[in-house]
């Protein structure tokens, strides 16, 4: 009884396994291997005085597969433009919030408007009721004296 032995190779290998049932077939994949990782200069600081007007070092190139070249630049225009649109957009957003509560608000009173005139119909109905009960044992008693 032999069992198949792994093949290295660079594509995966089919192989019949004399040790398992009729037509069982297994499969030997190479190993996956990481990538080499590319060489990169140094950063270097960033750090820069409070009193420099330099935003980063001067003399560096930055080359192109760099991930420092990949970050979008802004100008102070643009910073102004995007922030004066998130602040548009927050006012027309807390528009919309306030407009919904207005409207929840109405609808709130306009219930409790409904409920306090149910409120008085049923406590005039049970007045009411009452007040039947009333007349209607006065009535009883009475006519049960005469007989």
């Amino acid at each position: 009884m032999g069992d198949a032995s792994p093949q290295k190779g660079t594509s995966p290998d089919w192989s019949d396994s004399s040790s398992g049932a009729e037509g069982e077939l297994t499969i030997h994949a190479p190993v996956p291997q990481r990538p080499q990782l590319s060489s990169r200069k140094s950063s270097g600081t960033m750090i820069v005085p409070r009193e420099s007007s330099a935003v980063g070092p001067v003399d560096v190139q930055v080359p192109p597969g760099d991930v420092r070249a990949m970050s979008p630049r802004r100008t102070s225009e643009d910073l102004v433009n995007l922030s004066k649109e998130a602040r548009e957009e927050l006012q027309r957003h807390a528009k919309a919030l306030q407009e919904s509560l207005i409207n929840l608000f109405n609808r709130i009173e306009a219930v409790k408007e409904e409920h306090d005139k149910l409120d008085s119909h049923n406590k005039f109905l049970q007045k009411y009721i009452g007040d039947l009960m009333t007349t209607s044992k006065i009535t009883a008693s009475s006519s049960r004296s005469k007989k």
